[in-house]
């Protein structure tokens, strides 16, 4: 939340740089991802692909949680501090992006495990086909939220 003490200008410019921080480690993600998919010989013995697939996970719910527990909530303060209404857009968007949510947190279940990972290999292509998909959208639900709650007041505070 804006401090007494922090200006609008100082507050944007903080959460600039949270948001910056965490598209970074979209990218990370989604490299690893593409290191994970690009692999097509699954064996249960390959412990290159599991301890990847575990890499892959941690990230994903770092990544996911940082967006849930950090992001929207300063979008969210930043919006009302420029006093934007920005209700609708979060309530349109944010069910959309819990879908993903729940299928993050499946996969994690199903791939953190070094055990229960193993034993799931021979679903992984098809759960990541699945998680791909619903990444792809969650990603561009979060760049809206960027741009009408964030972005925009670029020039309000420079």
């Amino acid at each position: 939340m804006l401090k007494q003490t922090e200006s609008k200008t100082q507050h944007w410019g903080k959460v600039d740089q949270l948001i910056e921080g965490w598209l970074k480690e979209r990218q990370d993600l989604i490299i690893l991802y593409c290191a994970v998919d690009g692999l097509k010989e699954f064996a249960p013995n390959d412990t290159p692909i599991s301890v990847k697939l575990q890499a892959f996970s941690q990230l994903l719910i770092d990544y996911v949680s940082a967006g849930h527990f950090e992001i929207y909530d300063e979008l969210t303060q930043e919006a009302e501090e420029f006093k934007d209404d920005y209700s609708g857009l979060v309530n349109t968007i944010l069910p959309r992006i819990q879908e993903s949510t729940e299928l993050a947190l499946d996969f994690n279940d199903k791939y953190a495990n070094l055990e229960l990972c193993i034993e799931s290999l021979h679903q992984v292509a098809t759960d990541l086909s699945l998680l791909g998909e619903k990444m792809v959208d969650r990603f561009e639900l979060e760049d809206q939220m960027i741009d009408v709650l964030h972005t925009r007041h670029r020039e309000m505070v420079a």
